[in-house]
């Protein structure tokens, strides 16, 4: 039996969805919301969904207390004390640095993770399988695909032989990211320039280097820097004319030319599900931690364009999304 089959045979014992209790109207669960980002995107509103298909409504047995650091990790331990305070039944992270501040903050709140890239490496859970504490919820496991990501790159610029890559200075998955990255290059004879950021007023910086250093194409890490900043990133490496490789789908919506990774919907969806198993009484340290089991490649052709790139056919027909 693997981590998704034993989720699904805890929900079995704990019931069915919460709509029957919803409708007595004795119970609002308040459930606290954390994040480095600055709002709502589609991967929060399926999280929205799954809750309503659960029997949660907000406004009449749900409450969600949302905490928006806007980009500012340094917000992160004060709002996750606020949601301590305010005694919420769960506290949803979205990526490891955000997990670990909610960790930081209490020992006894269950956290479930939407997200988290690498939860065993990052000190988070103990392991996959039994996490221990009161952490459980979606492992990302974005630095497995860095070598995947490489190669979908090299597909549509064959000659690449010099790849950048832009990573986030104080990523704490910046050493695993790299050490596969670097070992999928040596494979492809591609050799890599990395350019590190901290702030965005240093992202144009890194890209004028990445000229400078011959880069043919850029490999952007996931990061909540990243991913805040991925609008500005997609603008300058059109400009820079350096094809770019993300790993959220909807930074190929505002301009990223490719993007391959885990479906953040579908992985807050799971989310949802942890969060009404533990409402219902389970156990985090019960609870596994699951690995994505569904994919999105996207190809942006309007981004191909303006870089006077064709996209070969072998890449179209693998693509969940192409945007025109």
């Amino acid at each position: 039996m693997n981590r998704r089959d034993i989720v699904l045979a805890l929900m079995a014992i704990f019931g069915t969805p919460l709509a029957a209790d919803a409708q007595q109207g004795d119970k609002v669960w308040r459930i606290g919301h954390l994040s480095l980002q600055s709002g709502p995107d589609r991967a929060v509103e399926a999280f929205h969904e799954q809750l309503r298909s659960l029997g949660y409504v907000e406004g009449r047995n749900l409450l969600i207390e949302y905490r928006w650091a806007a980009g500012k990790d340094e917000r992160l331990p004060e709002l996750a004390a606020d949601l301590v305070r305010l005694k919420v039944s769960v506290i949803v992270t979205r990526s490891g640095i955000v997990t670990k501040a909610a960790m930081r903050a209490t020992t006894t709140t269950t956290t479930v993770m939407a997200t988290c890239a690498d939860p065993v490496g990052g000190g988070v859970v103990a392991s996959l399988a039994r996490p221990g504490g009161n952490v459980t919820g979606m492992t990302q496991n974005s630095t497995e695909f860095a070598g995947k990501r490489l190669q979908l790159l090299r597909d549509v610029v064959p000659k690449a032989t010099r790849v950048a890559i832009l990573a986030w200075q104080d990523s704490p998955l910046k050493p695993l990211f790299l050490e596969q990255l670097g070992a999928a290059g040596a494979k492809m004879g591609i050799a890599l320039v990395l350019q590190e950021v901290r702030t965005a007023e240093a992202l144009a910086g890194a890209f004028d280097a990445m000229q400078r250093e011959r880069a043919q194409a850029v490999v952007v890490q996931v990061s909540p820097f990243t991913n805040q900043h991925r609008k500005r990133i997609a603008e300058l490496a059109i400009q820079r004319r350096l094809p770019a490789m993300f790993e959220s789908r909807g930074s190929a919506d505002v301009g990223e030319l490719m993007s391959y990774g885990p479906s953040l919907p579908e992985m807050s969806r799971r989310a949802a599900l942890y969060v009404d198993l533990i409402l219902k009484g389970a156990k985090p340290a019960d609870l596994p931690v699951e690995q994505p089991t569904q994919f999105e490649l996207a190809v942006n052709l309007k981004t191909a364009t303006a870089l006077g790139l064709m996209i070969p056919q072998s890449v179209l027909v693998r693509a969940d999304e192409v945007i025109q």
